[in-house]
């Protein structure tokens, strides 16, 4: 009799199952077991695209199988490699310590991290005063100027070619959407680095003493440094002053403008991030009126 009980034949199959504590509890047992890890009570954690669970001082993700219509092969990879690298640089993010496949009823790929105690930066930053801000921000410059550093090639993403890269800007006029691709067709993108690319308020863990943690690599990709600093600006600060001003630290708004601009038309998420804090697509008929939406954002954040 299989670990694994449930029927998965699509993603929607997927989507119902893989939150399930009481679901996945005999397949993670006996993948704790298999690593001679303690086995003890299984929580879920922030949903994303697989099945992950907190398991006392761990944290074990299972990827979704072939049967659900995606092929998470990548993901896996590109999380790997970017979670050994993040370990062996010293950068703060949590150890690996397992990884593995378990052959059931389906094929699943797992991973297994430590548990890093804290809150997601989205929820902790209510709480900051403006200094506190400052001070959190100028942590996080730290790391990701210790983390956005060259790289040799992990996955076949390429952030500026891969026409899947356009599916969130389907929805913007057909002017917007012909000068994004002339402004990015133009762009010299020699100089690529490794980008975590979502961090986001749920990947970004404060412990209790005030350190931050980066977690989740899944997006990690080769890309300009813009594709890491505009989606912190935006999504993850969402233009707070206090956050800009610690995070980018010596820099003009008209230059912390022009990360944005760049960064967002590059970015996997930048449709959704501009429609989510900038405005409705209809809005933006051309680059110009996402520049001096920018421009007007970032110039109220010095003020």
């Amino acid at each position: 009799m299989p670990l694994f009980n449930e029927k998965i034949s699509c993603w929607d199959d997927w989507g119902r199952v893989f939150q399930s504590t009481t679901a996945f509890r005999p397949l993670v047992e006996y993948i704790l077991e298999k690593e001679n890890l303690p086995v003890c009570e299984i929580t879920n954690l922030t949903p994303g695209t697989n099945g992950v669970f907190r398991v006392g001082k761990y944290v074990i993700k299972i990827f979704a199988p072939l049967e659900s219509g995606i092929d998470q092969t990548p993901d896996l990879k590109t999380e790997l490699f970017a979670t050994r690298r993040a370990n062996e640089m010293g950068i703060s993010s949590p150890k690996l310590i397992a990884n593995g496949y378990i052959d059931d009823k389906y094929h699943f790929a797992y991973m297994i991290t430590e548990y890093i105690e804290g809150a997601e930066f989205s929820k902790a930053v209510l709480k900051m005063t403006s200094g506190e801000k400052v001070e959190a921000a100028k942590k996080l410059r730290h790391i990701t100027d210790k983390m956005n550093t060259p790289c040799k090639a992990f996955n076949q993403i390429d952030v500026i070619n891969d026409t899947g890269h356009y599916r969130r800007w389907e929805k913007f006029p057909d002017n917007f959407k012909t000068q994004r691709l002339e402004y990015i067709k133009s762009m010299d993108c020699k100089n690529k680095v490794f980008v975590h690319g979502d961090l986001c308020g749920d990947n970004i863990i404060i412990t209790p003493g005030g350190n931050l943690y980066i977690i989740d690599f899944a997006d990690a990709v080769l890309a300009p440094l813009s594709y890491e600093h505009s989606l912190v600006a935006v999504e993850l600060f969402d233009f707070d002053s206090w956050l800009i001003k610690g995070y980018f630290e010596g820099y003009t708004p008209k230059e912390i403008t022009g990360i944005c601009f760049e960064g967002l038309l590059i970015h996997d998420f930048g449709g959704d991030i501009v429609v989510n804090h900038l405005g409705n697509n209809e809005e933006f008929q051309s680059l110009e009126d996402l520049h001096k939406r920018l421009e007007q954002k970032i110039q109220n954040a010095f003020f």
